[in-house]
């Protein structure tokens, strides 16, 4: 089975009007979510908090994705984003002292016309194998 975990900057879920989806026909796949009211260091306008306030968002998402799974072993974790900040939060997660030992973390970036698929690239650094393990993927991919 797979966990699908939403980590956004948003306050709360998205409702279906406002962009949120509903998954017909997934019953293998949960989400479940984290969003920028779980965690704020109180310190928006520091462009470098920015990356580490969502590397925590993204920790409480994974603690609340083991709290809910009944005692199964998590393997990985695969992050989601189109902005550098994405890039550095689940970088940072890599070294997050709640991070169970063992979890791949991966992140997919998405260079959607923001940010180019190098910008994105340069930032994930070198791959480590079953520790950080990067994807990008140019627009239209």
């Amino acid at each position: 089975k797979a966990l699908g975990i939403l980590d956004t900057g948003a306050l709360t879920p998205l409702s279906e009007p406002q962009g949120g989806r509903i998954w017909e026909g997934v019953e293998d796949i949960g989400f479940l979510g984290g969003f920028g009211s779980d965690f704020c260091s109180g310190n928006i306008d520091d462009k470098e908090r920015n990356y580490l306030d969502r590397g925590e968002q993204l920790a409480i998402c994974v603690q609340r994705c083991l709290d809910l799974s009944g005692g199964k072993k998590l393997k990985r974790v695969i992050h989601v984003g189109d902005a550098p900040a994405d890039i550095l939060a689940a970088k940072a997660y890599v070294d997050h002292p709640t991070k169970p030992l063992n979890v791949c973390v991966s992140v997919v970036g998405v260079a959607t016309g923001s940010y180019s698929a190098q910008e994105l690239k340069d930032l994930c650094g070198e791959s480590k194998r079953g520790i950080w393990e990067p994807v990008i993927l140019k627009e239209g991919q």
